[in-house]
């Protein structure tokens, strides 16, 4: 049995489309506490954090939209997650735009006594821009990359540590759309991205079983889940905002998840890009928590 917090971030101020700030709602309908219940684990929902709203603020900075707000939102998504982490509980944060990961990561930071984690970032894109790289000035683009040290600019530290995430220990799983300034930054900085392509070629066990063996030093240290619905096929994840062509199926999805449950080393998760709007009968949320449950212990038999 695990003792888990479910942590609610309904900002879609990092990402274009509105609808994601529906996600913690439409993962909670879908029955995820009742159904983590039913696989005997311990589950509180703390309720959703505060966030402001497009309408209620404006881009003053267009390399990065709404700067101050998601770097807001975040520094009090970092304090509650390191509270729950205080507990002695595993976080669960539901998204929202991919941006929550910066305080998510921040906050599994502290609650790691403010030691670097690593993380597995299931994922579509690398979310490795900065602003001064960005294509688009959408923050959700580029929240691995701050959270792995190069967005010290825009992020100062303190409060923001200098880096939530060792980029020696970042494996990104399922890319299959980078921006070319965006694929240097990952080279530079010797992040482990294992593209669909690497997925066709090996197979998914392959691939999960290296990106853990990346995230966690060889199974010798904890790790966070990163996972945003778009790595799946939008065949069976339409409702997200940047959906793209060729993605993960879904026993694919299950398989990674049901091979992090094995490793009983995942200290913290979050789902994200979870767009209602854009859904078909509350299918996609309804993968998430699908998945969710399979990461922490569901199986067919």
């Amino acid at each position: 049995m695990t003792n888990i917090e479910i942590i609610g971030v309904p900002l879609d101020l990092g990402a274009d489309h509105r609808g994601v700030d529906m996600g913690p709602s439409a993962i909670r309908i879908a029955g995820l506490s009742e159904r983590l219940k039913k696989l005997g684990h311990d589950v509180k929902d703390v309720g959703n954090v505060s966030v402001p709203i497009p309408e209620e603020t404006r881009v003053k900075n267009p390399s990065a939209k709404y700067l101050p707000e998601v770097s807001e939102a975040s520094l009090d998504v970092a304090k509650t997650v390191a509270k729950v982490m205080s507990r002695g509980s595993l976080p669960l944060v539901l998204g929202g735009d991919h941006s929550i990961a910066i305080g998510t990561l921040a906050g599994v930071y502290q609650g790691r006594s403010n030691r670097e984690t690593g993380v597995l970032w299931l994922d579509a894109h690398g979310d490795f821009n900065t602003p001064d790289i960005t294509p688009s000035g959408n923050i959700h683009g580029m929240s691995l990359a701050i959270s792995a040290g190069l967005g010290i600019k825009w992020f100062p530290s303190p409060p923001w540590p200098a880096r939530s995430v060792d980029p020696s220990r970042i494996a990104i799983v399922g890319a299959r759309e980078l921006d070319p300034q965006e694929r240097i930054n990952l080279v530079q900085n010797k992040i482990r991205v294992f593209s669909m392509a690497d997925i066709d070629r090996l197979g998914m066990q392959e691939v999960m079983t290296r990106a853990i063996n990346v995230a966690s030093r060889g199974l010798k240290d904890n790790f966070h889940v990163s996972f945003d619905l778009d790595v799946v096929d939008p065949s069976y994840a339409p409702g997200v905002g940047t959906p793209v062509r060729g993605g993960v199926t879904y026993r694919e999805a299950h398989l990674a998840m049901e091979m992090i449950f094995e490793t009983k080393i995942m200290e913290s998760i979050e789902m994200v890009e979870v767009n209602p709007i854009l859904d078909e009968q509350n299918a996609t949320a309804e993968l998430a928590v699908e998945l969710i449950l399979s990461s922490l212990g569901k199986r067919i038999m």
